[in-house]
């Protein structure tokens, strides 16, 4: 009798493979994405990235990434443009190389200040970041403090808006919280931010700077006048970004001026473009408080500048998203 022929068990077929997590970096700030590697227990894959003569980028990774769960990382710094295209290649690489699913890891969006038109004829910029990163292959988004809430929307996919507020506040209630407090909010716009700082800081009270800006003239605005009390308290400035420094150093002196016994800023984003250093290094601020979403040159960097690690919250983040577990579970139900 013919020997029954052996085929493979359909159990083993339709065995489920062994999730594999892969973290990559780009060369924008490769600092950060160690420190969440480490964090993560797992080391960076080998990549090599290189510019051509005439600027074209070139990006290989050194390991297959068949099957794996690839989480992407680049800031999106100065030269803002070419990290944007390296990102966008290192996707590309990732879904051409077969990863399983690819989730980009961006702790500064580039544009996102061009969330909508002022005027005619003008971009909507953060809306076409957003479509080129799902073009060139992204499942998901992992951002830190976007400057609006509805460039979540832009992405047609799951975007994970992590807050660097537990990282900043916890710092400042630890060195500020026996001070009498008050939360200030560099204009009316950001008051929702400035409402969840302050419950952090046990209801210190809100103000905000009411100012102008000229759409014709960017990064300048009139700092006019502050509503709510800051009279002998020492108040926490708190933004999303610090770019020239103009705006926070304009409300630094403006709150100062209404009488505020000493000014801190806490901000997310360390862009510190230009004179950004000078202004803030001369400023009435007593500390300047930033996270390392962006990296800062050894000649930015002054005398009451702090810089605090945000690569436990976006490694937390990466877990989660890896084991599709919570990341809402890391703000107490708010992301």
């Amino acid at each position: 009798m013919k020997e029954k022929e052996r085929h493979p068990s359909a159990t083993s077929i339709r065995k489920r493979p062994k999730k594999r997590l892969m973290v990559f970096t780009g060369r924008a700030h490769p600092g950060l994405a160690t420190e969440i590697a480490a964090e993560l227990g797992t080391e960076l894959v080998p990549t090599s990235a290189y510019n051509f003569a005439n600027g074209e980028i070139y990006v290989r990774f050194e390991e297959s990434v068949r099957g794996a769960d690839a989480f992407i990382i680049q800031s999106h710094t100065a030269p803002i443009n070419e990290a944007i295209m390296e990102h966008l290649l290192m996707i590309d690489a990732a879904k051409r190389a077969s990863a399983k699913r690819i989730t980009v890891v961006m702790p500064f969006y580039g544009y996102a200040r061009q969330d909508k038109k002022h005027r005619g004829r003008e971009p909507i910029s953060a809306r076409m970041i957003a479509d080129m990163f799902k073009v060139a292959g992204a499942d998901r988004l992992i951002c830190v403090d976007l400057h609006t809430d509805q460039i979540q929307g832009f992405f047609d996919g799951p975007v994970d808006h992590l807050m660097a507020i537990p990282v900043l506040s916890e710092y400042v209630a630890r060195k500020y919280g026996h001070e009498d407090l008050a939360v200030v909010s560099p204009d009316a716009g950001r008051i929702k931010v400035a409402e969840q700082w302050s419950k952090r800081l046990g209801g210190a009270p809100l103000a905000f700077v009411h100012k102008t800006r000229d759409i014709n003239r960017p990064n300048e605005t009139v700092a006019n006048r502050v509503v709510g009390e800051v009279e002998g308290r020492v108040c926490v400035l708190v933004d999303d970004m610090i770019d020239t420094g103009g705006t926070i150093v304009k409300a630094a002196d403006a709150i100062m001026a209404a009488g505020a016994k000493d000014v801190v800023i806490a901000a997310t984003h360390p862009i510190l473009s230009g004179p950004a250093a000078e202004r803030l290094a001369a400023c009435s601020a007593r500390e300047v408080i930033v996270t390392n979403t962006l990296p800062i040159e050894p000649d930015h960097e002054f005398e009451g500048l702090t810089v605090l690690s945000i690569a436990p919250l976006i490694s937390a983040a990466v877990k989660e998203v890896f084991l599709d577990g919570s990341v809402t579970s890391l703000f107490g139900g708010r992301a």
